[in-house]
């Protein structure tokens, strides 16, 4: 299935973190009416390929002989072919001709946007945000909606954040403006003047964002302040669903509370989906959360249990320096320490059929959260008695 990963791809991110190129991809197959086109060998492709799924996703197959003698005629002609077919396309640069300094500046007519984001320039996110800035997107001032940003086909909720973002907006009295990155790709174009988040680690540079969904407090203040910029807004609904989303999560962790003691916690996977994950079990459950573990460099100033985690010996350090009740994150953290209660909460999450569109963020996605988190808890406390 698209929304779930299987292997980290090729490249120098670390094997926890798909690589510069997949991200790129993730990206930009995210925008229908886009060519992309890996330009390198069936095994970069592949990776992608298995993750998304997508029909607008190609590659240039290059071989040996092209590695040594260049492979530029092999891509001029595959643009060439795909030209009739897309109003853009986009060439992903990967390792091997990136190595070779091949000059990918001049494509002979074709239109045509090339993303140098070979696995060596760094993970997932790197590669994200280097399409998005390639797609040089633009803001119409008289466009209708509010923007949405922050969605990437590597995230397992990624359809769930959409569908989320969407609905809270409706609520609010006001329609999606671009979806970033799931969208029409004339919609990069047509940007909204503003624009709310569903994760501000893959924020597109396009509009004034008016905030996080990722916490029930931060999409009070997200919607307050659209309602401030633009009139169209009316954000009592949004408030009045987040109280009353609040009031079951309070009674759910008090009975659990009632019965069990507050769990320690591990949490691993991007920066802004960890963080708030710990706000979330530590407001309502008392949760200790004893380490998190980023897939990438952290901010800062965030103290000493946020740490960069983008390789599995780091990840067992962490695991077994702090021996938690209960781990966030994927399929390579709950194998490392199946003594835990565990959450999938960072890809790949083998091992499940996963159908439904579940968030992340929003309301729905905080309610998920802390079902799934009681639940887990619940079940490791009757088969550990």
């Amino acid at each position: 299935m698209p929304e779930e990963p299987s292997l980290p791809g090729p490249g120098c991110a670390g094997p926890l973190v798909p690589c510069a190129m997949t991200g790129a991809a993730a990206c930009l197959c995210g925008f229908s009416g886009l060519g992309v086109i890996v330009h390198g060998a069936s095994g970069c492709f592949y990776h992608p390929a298995s993750l998304f799924h997508s029909k607008d996703l190609y590659c240039t197959y290059l071989t040996e002989e092209e590695v040594i003698f260049g492979a530029e005629e092999r891509l001029l002609s595959l643009l060439e072919q795909l030209a009739p077919q897309y109003p853009k396309l986009a060439v992903l640069n990967t390792c091997v001709p990136a190595i070779m300094g091949e000059d990918l500046s001049s494509l002979g007519d074709v239109p045509v946007m090339v993303i140098d984001c070979p696995g060596f320039t760094g993970g997932a996110d790197a590669g994200y945000l280097a399409a998005l800035a390639a797609l040089v997107p633009r803001v119409d001032p008289d466009a209708d909606g509010i923007g949405i940003d922050g969605i990437s086909r590597i995230d397992p909720f990624w359809r769930g954040n959409r569908d989320e973002a969407v609905r809270l907006l409706g609520l609010a009295g006001v329609r999606p403006g671009t979806i970033f990155a799931a969208d029409r790709v004339s919609g990069v174009d047509r940007a909204s003047p503003y624009s709310i988040s569903t994760n501000p680690d893959l924020a597109a540079p396009a509009g004034d964002s008016c905030g996080s969904l990722l916490g029930l407090d931060l999409v009070i203040e997200t919607f307050a302040r659209l309602a401030d910029r633009d009139p169209r807004v009316d954000c009592e609904a949004v408030t009045v669903e987040v109280t009353r989303a609040e009031e079951r999560i309070i009674r759910a962790c008090d009975k659990y509370l009632l019965r069990f003691d507050p769990p320690t916690v591990a949490i691993f996977g991007g920066y802004a989906y960890a963080t708030a994950a710990a706000g979330l079990l530590e407001r309502y459950l008392g949760a200790e959360v004893v380490g998190i573990g980023i897939r990438g460099l952290p901010p800062p100033g965030d103290g000493p249990r946020v740490r960069e985690v983008t390789e599995l010996d780091q990840v067992t350090r962490l695991l077994e320096k702090t021996g938690p009740d209960l781990v966030l994150g994927s399929s390579f953290e709950e194998r490392l320490c199946p003594g835990a209660a565990f959450v999938g909460y960072a890809p790949p999450i083998r091992g499940q059929v996963r159908l439904a569109a579940t968030p992340c963020a929003g309301v729905e996605g905080a309610l998920a959260l802390i079902e799934g988190v009681l639940n887990a808890c619940i079940d490791h406390a009757r088969h550990h008695r």
